[in-house]
């Protein structure tokens, strides 16, 4: 079973800038989507930013336009997020997300099959 190793989490200050790492540990197909999403504490995952592999079409959540970028590695099944003029309600845990499958909404749970562990991102004021 593929798993997703994430990377690149961590504490700054409101304004700074983190850049999140993800990659398949194993070689496999290449994932059709691969994205992030984000959980606060008491509060509901939610979708990030999302990249079709094949087209390079990207989707960001409202809350974080112009300020997130993501992108493709060279390598196969790896995925960057830039995170760029963080604010403290950008904390949370990030995990990336990734599926082989057509179809589906970019910023739906359902339509990830794999998942990583996780890795904070903590801004302060």
């Amino acid at each position: 079973q593929v798993q997703l190793v994430e990377s690149g989490g961590g504490s700054v200050q409101a304004g700074g800038s983190l850049r999140l790492s993800c990659a398949a540990d194993l070689y496999t197909n290449q994932f059709e989507i691969m994205g992030w999403f984000r959980q606060a504490p008491g509060k509901e995952r939610e979708g990030v930013a999302a990249i079709y592999v094949r087209s390079g079409t990207t989707y960001y959540a409202d809350s974080v336009k112009d300020r997130f970028t993501i992108s493709q590695g060279n390598a196969r099944n790896t995925v960057y997020l830039q995170m760029d003029s963080l604010k403290p309600e950008d904390t949370a845990m990030y995990y990336c997300a990734a599926d082989f499958g057509y179809g589906g909404t970019w910023g739906s749970l359902s339509r990830y099959n794999y998942w990583g562990q996780g890795t904070q991102v903590t801004v302060s004021s």
